[in-house]
């Protein structure tokens, strides 16, 4: 067989063709979890988006303008915080890609 020294096969020296493939591994695995931060955080904001607007919508404001106001100001008071707190970690899903 031609190449490598010790009888490898491939050429060069074994440990440094396993550092090369441990280096790549270790960014391979760095990239995929930030692709799954990355997914994950715009997934959250998707859902936070899609809740609310599902929520409002089920809403059966009625009468005057400014009953159909405080209708929406109280579903509003209820969905808030919800969206809140899924945005909230959608952020932080984003944040920590960084």
């Amino acid at each position: 067989m031609e190449g490598g020294g010790f009888g490898f096969p491939f050429g060069g020296d074994p440990e440094d063709l396993l550092r090369g493939l441990r280096e790549f591994a270790e960014q391979q695995s760095e990239t995929v979890a930030a692709t799954q931060r990355e997914q994950f955080a715009t997934l959250t904001l998707n859902t936070a988006v899609e809740l609310t607007a599902a929520a409002l919508k089920r809403i059966e404001a009625s009468g005057s303008p400014a009953e159909q106001a405080s209708a929406l100001r109280e579903a509003m008071r209820v969905l808030f915080p919800e969206a809140v707190a899924l945005v909230s970690a959608a952020r932080q899903g984003f944040m920590r890609e960084r």
